[in-house]
C-alpha cells in the first residue's frame, strides 16, 4: 500500500485490515472471504470480521451465494459514505449531549456561578511600550487623563516639548503638576550639555507656568516616569516608568506602565521623601551656578 493510500484509509477511520482488504478489493472487483484472506495475508479467522465491518459502514456489497462474493463499491460512493457515517455519528452524539443537558446544567451551572463569584482575575502589573514616541503618547494620555496631581521626575525634562501642550491642558483644568529633576551637578555635559538643556527648560516651564512647582534631587535617581492621581487607599493611579539604565541607549530600552493603585502609591511616597528630603529649589541651584556661567 502507498504512503497516501495508507494515510487516506487512516482518514476513512479503517483498521490496518479493513484498509488492506478494502484497497485489494477495489483492484480485484470482486472475490470470495477465502480469496481475498489469501491475497492479502489477512489471517482467515479475522478475514469475515473484517468484511462484515467494511459492509456495516456501506464501503462494500455482499452478494449472497454458495459462497458469498464481496464487491467493493465505487471510490466516490466510499467516499460520501464515509461523510454521511461521520454526519450520523456527530447526530448520535449531538441528540446524547442534548438528552442530558438539562440535567447537567441543573448539576453544575450553580457550582460554576458560585466559584466564578470567588476568582478574581489576577491584575497585570505592568505592561511595557518603548521608550521614545510610544512612551511620550502613553506620557501624553496621562496627563490628558489625570483629574488632581501629577509629578515628573526627570533629570532635565527633556522631552518637554512633545508633551507640553498635554501637559499644558492638565495646568489648566487646575491639575497640580510638580516636577523633581536632577541637581545638575549630577548631569552630564558630555556629549550633550545637559545642564543647559535643563536650565532652559526650567524658565520656560516658570515663565509659562508659573503654578508648576519644581525642586531638584540632590541624589541620583533611580527611575524616571510619571506619576498620576496616586490614592492612599490604593485605589486608583496611573504611572509611567524608565529604570535608569545609562549604559544602555533609549532606542533599546522600554518603559513599564502601570495601573496598580498600591504601586503607584508607593511610587508617590518615594517621591514624595525625596522631595522633602533631599531636594532644593531652583533659587539655590541657581545660586550655585550662576556665578560661574
Amino acid at each position: 500500500m502507498s504512503e497516501d493510500a495508507s494515510a487516506w484509509f487512516d482518514r476513512l477511520g479503517l483498521t490496518e485490515y479493513e484498509a488492506t482488504a478494502l484497497e485489494e478489493l477495489l483492484t480485484l472487483g470482486r472475490t470470495t472471504a477465502p480469496n481475498l484472506a489469501e491475497a492479502t495475508g489477512i489471517p482467515k479467522a479475522r478475514i469475515y470480521g473484517v468484511l462484515d465491518s467494511l459492509s456495516d459502514r456501506g464501503f462494500i456489497k455482499v452478494i449472497p451465494g454458495r459462497p458469498k462474493e464481496y464487491q467493493p463499491k465505487a471510490p466516490d460512493e466510499i467516499l460520501d459514505r464515509a461523510i454521511e457515517n461521520h454526519r450520523q455519528d456527530y447526530q448520535a452524539f449531538a441528540d446524547a449531549i442534548e438528552e442530558f443537558r438539562p440535567d447537567f446544567l441543573a448539576e453544575f451551572e450553580s457550582r460554576f456561578e458560585q466559584a466564578s463569584e470567588d476568582i478574581r482575575p489576577a491584575e497585570e502589573l505592568f505592561h511595557v511600550v518603548d521608550v521614545g514616541e510610544p512612551s511620550e503618547r502613553e506620557t501624553r494620555r496621562i496627563y490628558r487623563e489625570a483629574d488632581e496631581q501629577v509629578w515628573v521626575v526627570s533629570k532635565s525634562f527633556e522631552y518637554f516639548d512633545s508633551v507640553e501642550s498635554s501637559l499644558a491642558d492638565a495646568v489648566d483644568r487646575g491639575v497640580a503638576v510638580s516636577v523633581l529633576m536632577l541637581d545638575p551637578a549630577h548631569l552630564s555635559t558630555d556629549p550633550r550639555d545637559e545642564p543647559a538643556i535643563q536650565r532652559d527648560i526650567v524658565e520656560r516651564i516658570q515663565r509659562e507656568y508659573p503654578s508648576v512647582e519644581i525642586r531638584f534631587s540632590t541624589e541620583k535617581l533611580p527611575f524616571r516616569g510619571n506619576v498620576a492621581d496616586p490614592s492612599m487607599d490604593y485605589e486608583s493611579g496611573t504611572a509611567i516608568l524608565v529604570v535608569e539604565e545609562e549604559e544602555v541607549p533609549n532606542h533599546m530600552r522600554q518603559a513599564a506602565i502601570t495601573e496598580n493603585g498600591a504601586f503607584v502609591a508607593g511610587l508617590k511616597r518615594y517621591v514624595d521623601l525625596i522631595w522633602d528630603y533631599e531636594s532644593r529649589s531652583w533659587d539655590d541651584v541657581r545660586g550655585e551656578t550662576s556665578p560661574g556661567e
